[in-house]
């Protein structure tokens, strides 16, 4: 029991991921900068935000519903977390596995999205509606190119479980270059998940002030701000282990010390994507995702099941 209260509560659970978060961004911020020609933050920017917002006052609008308005922060951040334990990440297996736990994940990472716009929309604030309603617009362009470019491994390993997955691709390494398409694809489904440059019209700074997030300060805003950069590690972890399924059995210090690698390699992938390219607008990147992202992520889903039906039996 108290085994599973320190996996859940301190490594590899809670405390992991929001330490882990808050470097990814740090990461992401300091890579972002520098190839901008700036200097960044400094390391310990990342919980020195948390813990300003912390410290200051929530304030309820007086139209926004009380109850909604205060737990969707809370149901992003745990649903991610919860999402965590189900992803291999220095070896084979997960802390928690069962058949179907792919579904699941996929699942719990669109929560996120969801209280997102459940927080915005009760916010009662003409800003926080127009954000939240693109949030929820720009989801249903990249979920679909990110759930069938994650599909297609796991019709090629014949599993529903991430541990199989990862166990399967670990034996056939070979078999893992097929799905470069579709990590290319997750890459850029997981921006728009992310809602980073440039899929971050819900979030457009000059146009609509902070989109959901209008109304929100104090904790309730840090909640928010917590679960994306937990959701980066948690995306980045789920690429890493769907895609990148290589030294999963070197022992846990080299395999930690890979999957750290691993994870801050898709991070500064993501970095360098979103300082490439300009912020597209909602019905460009939609147009983008369904014309071009979509199709490629059913051929790449094809391409495996030709495989499945040729080489692996």
């Amino acid at each position: 029991m108290a085994n599973v209260f320190f996996n859940l509560l301190i490594f590899p659970g809670f405390l992991f991921v929001v330490v882990f978060g808050m470097a990814a961004e740090y990461v992401d911020r300091k890579f972002c900068a520098k190839l901008q020609n700036r200097v960044g933050p400094p390391w310990y920017q990342p919980f020195a935000d948390l813990v300003k917002l912390v410290a200051k006052e929530n304030i309820i609008p007086e139209d926004a519903d009380a109850g909604i308005f205060k737990l969707m922060p809370v149901l992003a951040a745990t649903s991610v977390i919860t999402a965590f334990f189900y992803i291999p990440l220095w070896q084979t297996k997960a802390l928690f596995s069962f058949y179907g736990d792919l579904i699941v994940v996929i699942y719990l990472l669109t929560i996120p999205t969801l209280a997102i716009f459940l927080g915005g929309w009760y916010s009662r604030s003409v800003f926080s509606r127009i954000g939240a309603t693109r949030a929820m617009t720009q989801f249903f362009a990249y979920e679909i190119p990110l759930f069938l470019s994650i599909l297609a491994p796991a019709m090629l390993a014949d599993s529903w479980s991430l541990s199989e997955i990862t166990v399967f691709y670990s034996k056939h390494l070979w078999l893992s270059l097929f799905n470069s398409v579709g990590f290319v694809i997750a890459m850029v489904a997981l921006l728009g998940k992310l809602e980073k440059v440039p899929f971050d019209i819900p979030e457009a700074e000059t146009e609509i002030v902070a989109g959901s997030f209008t109304e929100y300060s104090g904790r309730l805003l840090a909640f928010f701000r917590l679960a994306l950069d937990m959701e980066l590690v948690v995306g980045a972890s789920l690429l890493a282990a769907v895609f990148l399924p290589f030294g999963l059995n070197l022992g846990f210090v080299p395999g930690f010390i890979l999957y750290l690698v691993k994870v801050l390699f898709i991070v500064a992938i993501l970095s360098l994507l979103r300082t490439v390219f300009a912020r597209l607008r909602i019905d460009q990147m939609i147009n983008f995702c369904w014309k071009y992202v979509a199709p490629v992520a059913f051929l790449q889903l094809i391409v495996d099941l030709v495989i499945k039906g040729i080489i692996v039996k």
